[in-house]
């Protein structure tokens, strides 16, 4: 008995170019988890994330025709799920980004202990974040979007991503200066 043949990731998007459902299918089930785990942190929900991951996937089946083999897929993707997540959200957080910068404090300029987390550290103390500020601080350190393409994906000025991120930093060193002071 011969084990099953391994399909290639190219094979599965030539045949999902083809319409073959099946490969599509099977592009959905390879890539689901990676698709959730990036459109968890940009949703305010596990019932929000399902919904812009499956809308995802939608977009990428419709313009999977335009994908350039030579470029990698998971960046293409990761692309489309950002989007799309931010799509979803992009109504309430025009909404919160008038009210939060009409009631901000001035920003401090200490650099501290937050430069020095892990990444799981900083997932925990992200959920303590507002969604804009979150939103932000995952485009700009986790995926590796500019300021500029922050803005022009949120429809915001590049200057005010820098404002959110910097809040969004300023937040997370005075969660952690209480957290010490508590266990300290």
């Amino acid at each position: 008995m011969h084990p099953p043949k391994r399909i290639t990731e190219e094979e599965i998007i030539s045949q999902c170019k083809a319409g073959n459902l099946k490969y599509q299918e099977m592009l959905y089930k390879q890539f689901y988890g990676y698709a959730m785990g990036i459109s968890l942190r940009y949703s305010l929900n596990r019932d929000d994330a399902l919904e812009a991951a499956n809308d995802a996937f939608i977009k990428v089946f419709n313009a999977i025709n335009n994908y350039n083999t030579d470029k990698p897929f998971k960046a293409w993707l990761r692309t489309i799920i950002v989007n799309t997540a931010i799509d979803r959200r992009r109504k309430d957080l025009k909404f919160q980004l008038n009210i939060e910068l009409d009631n901000a404090a001035p920003l401090s300029s200490n650099v501290g202990t937050v430069d020095n987390l892990n990444a799981q550290d900083i997932l925990k103390l992200m959920n303590e974040l507002p969604a804009i500020q979150l939103t932000i601080f995952n485009m700009y350190e986790i995926d590796g979007y500019n300021h500029d393409e922050i803005g022009t994906m949120l429809a915001i000025p590049a200057s005010s991503s820098r404002v959110y991120l910097s809040r969004a930093k300023e937040r997370l060193r005075k969660i952690l200066r209480q957290e010490a002071q508590n266990h300290g």
